[in-house]
Formats: C-alpha cells, structure tokens, sequence
C-alpha cells in the first residue's frame, strides 16, 4: 500500500536555514498525508546535491531514509537532520572533509519524486 502525499500529491519540504554556517546542523522536513482509502507504510528519503565542488559530485546522494505508518486519512511531519558530516567525501589527496558552497537538499519518496531546497553553506 502507497500512501499518497499532501493534499496535491506533492511533497513540500521545509528547511530549518538556508544559509547554514560551519558546524551547524539544519533540518528538512516534509509533511505527508495518507489520502488513500486504507492504512499504509511510506518510505522517505532525504538526498543531497553538491553542486560545485573540486571533484565531480553523485547527481543525488541518498543520506538516509524513514518508513512511517499512516492510517487512512492521517498526517506525519518527517524531519532530518543535516550536518557538514553529510557533506563530507574524499578530495583528490584523499582528505575526508566538506567545502562550503551550494548544495540542492531534495526529499521524497523515491528518487524520482522529490522536492528540492538549495541552501548555501559556508565554513
């Protein structure tokens, strides 16, 4: 059973700041609605984009995912939270670390079906 979301059968997503600094954490969140005609599970997955770093960076990068139960007619706000760890890959001199910039958070149910926020982090 698929739950379908939001009254529009859109996500909308929310982000706590747009313009994060250093260490901070932010969250992103979506509100589903189960507009079907029974109980249903739904599987929520939070992506991140890079969009301009010193090595090519994954389109979408899955950074963790979230089932939830809705009965029939029933709404749950999902959140993540997100941290420069999430950005963080191997450089070219295999240093582990994250560089400030823009990034696209996307959340949805799939990875074809997201909603999409770009922040801009910087250290």
């Amino acid at each position: 059973m698929k739950c379908i979301c939001s009254k529009s059968g859109a996500i909308a997503q929310r982000v706590s700041n747009a313009n994060p600094k250093g260490n901070q954490t932010i969250q992103s969140s979506v509100t589903l609605t189960n507009n079907g005609n029974y109980d249903g599970a739904e599987v929520v997955q939070p992506y991140i984009r890079d969009l301009v770093g010193s090595i090519t960076r994954p389109v979408k990068e899955l950074k963790g995912f979230k089932k939830i139960f809705l009965k029939k007619g029933e709404s749950q706000k999902v959140t993540f939270d997100i941290s420069p760890e999430d950005l963080k890959f191997y450089d070219n001199n295999l240093k582990y670390d994250w560089e400030a910039g823009e990034f696209v958070v996307m959340i949805g149910t799939d990875s074809e079906n997201v909603t999409q926020t770009k922040i801009n982090w910087t250290k």
